[in-house]
């Protein structure tokens, strides 16, 4: 009677909820506006279709070669469709389970000694009341997990195509720059020839055919060394991609409908909005708040648990021509456990929870800050290279037209093969700063993409797959 009357006061209770782990960690006070410089000048492209406005249909199709191919992105498909199943477990502890069972005996017993058949079947129910809301806050651990696997999903399609933006812009400056070392090649070999044909009738020392022919084997050497790091950064593509390399090769050599010229995505002026935009961020809140669930649901496993029973049973006897029904029915029994010694092991599981909570508060935290610097860092870097490009450009241009006239010099005899080459020198690298500038600026661009979280959307279409 006394279990009774507990069990009856616990039922009266059940709106009675523990308290639930407050959601704190914030992220640390975000300044009022970004500390770099905005280059975009108050005209901005919408992320998610950021790559489609670039105006280089062959970069969405390698984006989306990439996606096919990318181990990291099914991976990611393959959690979400782990979250969802976890999810459906968490939520079926909420619900009654219900099982049923049929059997048949032919015999004799103690109680009819006449030969006898008898048929049997049964529905067998329970259902845990979720009191102290264990079971709720597992399910509300669960869902916070399935948003934070759908955030990851985005988060590495925006790795892909950030990946793919890089290989392939690396390539095209690849193949910039070897066609630079090519001309630069081919100059510095007609001025071996006309030198070695000036030594030969004895107009130039032996000497200066010399420096000639070395500088001609230089530019040729750095022309074979680019080349083969142009072909090793095509290989790096079609690993990524997973498109055969006579076809990717047929592909890149074809004229382009365009050319990626890259322009401002668009970016808050208030820092903290970009949390907003990054599905790793919000990932790492969902995981916050499933580790705040989990806490409630191993506080709550320390208070009692109400199981409610029930059962319906068909059982029907027959021998000689007569039928017996022996059916029945009940509720119950309402048992309820209550937890007195476990030597520690309930304590332990709330320690090991709340320890779980406040490391992913402190990696939720870290992950704000790096977000923003991220973002300042990919802003800085535009900033310089945007301040540096027309100095660069001016340089390449200066110093072209020296070289133009110091080898028309040189061919009047009136300058010495040594100028021509530190002429050269000069010009070779002032081309190369150029190219190195323009693929730096690039690779800002597509930094700022992936920190601002690449359009990443909450209500994205997700990968129909995992629904199976």
């Amino acid at each position: 009677m006394t279990y009774f009357c507990a069990a009856m006061a616990l039922l009266g209770a059940g709106c009675a909820q523990l308290p639930a782990s407050t959601e704190a960690a914030q992220s640390d006070p975000a300044p009022p506006a970004w500390m770099a410089p905005l280059p975009h000048g108050g005209s901005s492209t919408d992320l998610a279709h950021w790559w489609q406005s670039l105006g280089d249909p062959l970069l969405v199709q390698l984006m989306e070669a990439a996606e096919q191919a990318s181990p990291t992105l099914a991976s990611a498909t393959s959690r979400l469709t782990q979250a969802r199943a976890a999810l459906g477990n968490a939520q079926a502890a909420n619900r009654p389970s219900v099982g049923a069972s049929l059997s048949a005996q032919r015999g004799v017993n103690s109680a009819s000694p006449i030969v006898g058949t008898g048929l049997q079947g049964s529905l067998d129910a329970s259902w845990e009341i979720d009191l102290f809301g264990a079971n709720r806050a597992a399910a509300n651990a669960a869902q916070a997990r399935l948003q934070g696997s759908t955030a990851q999903w985005h988060e590495a399609r925006v790795s892909v195509a950030a990946d793919t933006a890089n290989a392939y812009t690396g390539w095209r400056s690849c193949r910039k720059l070897l066609q630079v070392l090519q001309l630069d090649a081919s100059s510095r070999s007609e001025t071996a020839r006309l030198s070695a044909l000036s030594a030969q009738a004895g107009f130039t020392a032996p000497a200066v055919a010399a420096l000639a022919n070395a500088s001609a084997a230089e530019g040729r050497g750095r022309s074979t060394q680019q080349s083969s790091q142009c072909d090793s950064s095509l290989k790096a593509l079609v690993a990524l991609t997973a498109v055969a390399e006579p076809e990717l090769r047929q592909r890149l050599d074809a004229p382009q409908a365009g050319s990626a010229t890259l322009a401002m995505p668009s970016v808050s002026k208030v820092p903290a909005q970009v949390l907003s935009q990054r599905p790793d961020l919000y990932a790492a809140q969902r995981e916050l708040a499933a580790a705040s669930a989990d806490l409630g649901a191993a506080q709550a496993q320390r208070y009692p648990r109400l199981m409610l029973n029930g059962s319906v049973g068909a059982l029907n006897y027959s021998s000689q021509g007569s039928t017996t029904d022996l059916s029945t029915w009940s509720i119950g029994p309402v048992s309820l456990s209550l937890p007195i010694l476990d030597g520690g092991r309930r304590v332990a599981n709330v320690q090991a929870a709340q320890a779980r909570y406040t490391e992913a508060a402190a990696l939720y935290r870290a992950r704000v800050r790096q977000a923003v610097r991220e973002v300042e860092d990919a802003l800085l870097q535009l900033e310089s290279t945007g301040a540096q490009k027309d100095d660069a450009a001016a340089a390449a241009q200066g110093y072209g037209q020296s070289f133009n006239a110091t080898q028309a010099r040189y061919q009047a005899g009136s300058a010495s093969l040594p100028e021509l080459e530190d002429a050269r020198r000069s010009t070779l690298s002032a081309q190369t700063a150029l190219l190195q500038l323009d693929l730096q600026r690039s690779q800002a661009w597509i930094a700022l993409y992936r920190a601002l979280g690449g359009g990443w959307n909450v209500n994205a279409p997700l990968p129909t797959d995992t629904h199976d």
